[in-house]
């Protein structure tokens, strides 16, 4: 998307879609060898006698790969963003090796500064899904967002 959007281009309800992000196995356990090193995300063998059956991606390496897809697909354009907080994070189901999940972005709020008009607070759910539309991970997320001059 060319230009940019402000706080008033930015309505309750619009949504945005992202992915497909793509988990491959070898991705799954460089991430986790550095950033969660638990047997349930980098050790085959381990990972198939555990709870899982098999070998299950990081929540972590799942929120940043949403984080990078956010960022690739930049829906509010050119718009500078600050991300202020990450609300209500759940990982709701394992993701594994050969998924392939989806990013629904939806606002839920925009608010515009008391304090400081020339800003505003957009808040959007979340929603990570794979390939049968079982949600893996949902989040609220809060976002700074420049609104036009007042």
């Amino acid at each position: 998307m060319a230009g940019a959007l402000f706080l008033e281009d930015l309505a309750v309800g619009q949504v945005w879609h992202g992915g497909p992000i793509e988990m491959r196995e070898a991705d799954i356990v460089r991430f986790a060898s550095e950033f969660d090193p638990q047997p349930m995300h980098i050790d085959v063998d381990a990972a198939g006698k555990g709870r899982f059956g098999g070998l299950i991606a990081s929540g972590w390496h799942v929120a940043a790969l949403v984080m990078r897809d956010f960022v690739d697909k930049a829906p509010f354009g050119d718009t500078p963003m600050l991300g202020l907080k990450v609300d209500d994070l759940q990982w709701r189901h394992p993701v594994r090796p050969g998924d392939v999940l989806s990013v629904t972005r939806e606002i839920v709020d925009v608010t515009r500064s008391r304090s400081k008009p020339d800003r505003g607070v957009v808040s959007m759910r979340m929603t990570v899904a794979n390939q049968d539309a079982v949600v893996v991970m949902s989040f609220l997320n809060l976002i700074q967002v420049p609104a036009r001059t007042v």
